[in-house]
């Protein structure tokens, strides 16, 4: 089982697990966990809140950046997601980007490499973030007759009315980037990720780099629940904790314990997803499942050439299912009707945050621009170490792999 810290991976902000899959990949501490994160967010807005959270909002960026100096040599570098690798790819000339990439990726980062040193990073943190632009990227549209400046890094366009002082700061600059994570280490093989800092204010402000972070300041004041939103809320929180506080913990555990078990489940919500469905019937969801996961095994038996390979190929299928076969199917009901409660409570929060958005967010279209929200927000601890996602994933899944919507990089 993944403890909650290792949602990301070893402490690294390369991937990190959607709220409700807390569930499946954390079993009892982090279902524990993410029922805790939702009811301090919903205290927050409900102005009660007792202890800080961090929220950070996830922009949508491409490609994700690394910068900072290299504590071994002093020299300052910029790298893409492989700077984890246990060969680490960091760039810290011209040359060595030249060297391992070509195309957008290319200038992008060479534009990182001279531009980023300018903002005065300290010397013993790393930061990550996201490119949102250069300045080729940015572009003047009218959208619902306003005319506004806009980039289109990936899936959404953002947009700013064309007047405002933000939108003279972003034509004036060459390259846009959004900071979401700091690490910090001895060398950059151990550093640990720290998420929720406010990032932007700690460097220099200088005209070609629109550098900003993605810290989401306590909006109490800003977009707060009304009554009756809190009650509703708090019912959904409340189903989900007394649905919990009843199943036992080898149900809860017995997905996160086996990580064969836990990818397949994964990759069936998934599936669902990207067909535009949730769980609608969890009775219905738990016999497709199970059904799907006979399949895919079945399937996996039969690809084997060998007996050696078929008998591999069957044990794996006996060691997954043994746990569907010894599990109540009641059980099995009620965890993925608590995983339903988390995705309602979580589509609540989102819509509240997305009320108070700095930025006009579009999915745009061969008929023109639909309004949309952001890609979506991350909340961690205090400590700023355990994170989870909140992420619209029926809306943001259509929108990403629909070919009716057109994507930055499609010119």
């Amino acid at each position: 089982m993944l403890s909650f810290s290792q949602f990301i991976t070893e402490e690294k902000n390369l991937h990190m697990t959607h709220a409700e899959d807390a569930v499946i990949d954390g079993g009892v501490t982090g279902t524990r966990q993410v029922i805790n994160y939702l009811r301090a967010i919903r205290d927050m807005f409900a102005g009660n809140a007792t202890r800080k959270i961090n929220m950070n909002t996830k922009f949508d960026g491409a490609p994700a950046v690394f910068a900072g100096y290299d504590p071994a040599d002093g020299k300052f570098f910029v790298a893409k997601k492989g700077i984890f690798n246990k060969s680490p790819k960091i760039y810290k000339t011209p040359a060595d980007v030249d060297a391992d990439t070509s195309g957008d990726l290319n200038v992008k980062l060479k534009l990182a490499l001279a531009e980023f040193p300018k903002l005065g990073m300290s010397k013993n943190v790393v930061l990550q973030g996201d490119f949102l632009y250069s300045a080729e990227d940015i572009k003047t549209d009218t959208i619902d007759d306003k005319s506004y400046v806009t980039f289109h890094p990936n899936t959404i366009v953002y947009s700013i009315p064309a007047q405002s002082d933000l939108a003279k700061a972003i034509q004036r600059s060459k390259v846009g980037v959004v900071w979401h994570t700091v690490y910090r280490g001895d060398n950059i093989e151990t550093m640990s990720a720290s998420f929720g800092e406010k990032i932007a204010g700690t460097l220099k402000t200088v005209n070609s780099v629109w550098s900003v972070d993605a810290y989401f300041d306590d909006v109490s004041g800003k977009a707060t629940f009304t009554k009756a939103e809190t009650d509703t809320i708090t019912k959904m929180l409340s189903a989900a904790g007394t649905i919990f506080q009843k199943l036992p913990a080898t149900v809860m555990n017995g997905l996160a314990d086996n990580e064969t078990r836990r990818v397949r489940v994964n990759a069936f919500i998934n599936s669902k997803i990207r067909e535009g469905e949730r769980i609608r019937n969890p009775v219905a969801f738990v016999d497709d499942l199970i059904k799907a996961l006979n399949d895919f095994f079945d399937k996996d038996i039969a690809s084997k050439k060998s007996a050696a390979g078929q008998e591999s190929a069957r044990a794996k299928k006996a060691e997954v299912m043994s746990y569907f076969e010894q599990t109540k199917k009641s059980d099995l009901v009620a965890m993925f009707t608590l995983y339903n409660h988390i995705i309602d409570a979580k589509q609540m929060i989102i819509s509240k945050l997305n009320e108070v958005g700095q930025m006009k967010t579009f999915l745009k279209t061969v008929n023109g621009y639909e309004v949309t929200g952001q890609e979506g927000f991350v909340v961690a601890d205090h400590l700023g170490k355990n994170a989870l996602k909140l992420v619209d994933r029926l809306s943001f899944s259509k929108a990403n792999f629909s070919a009716d919507y057109i994507k930055g990089w499609q010119r």
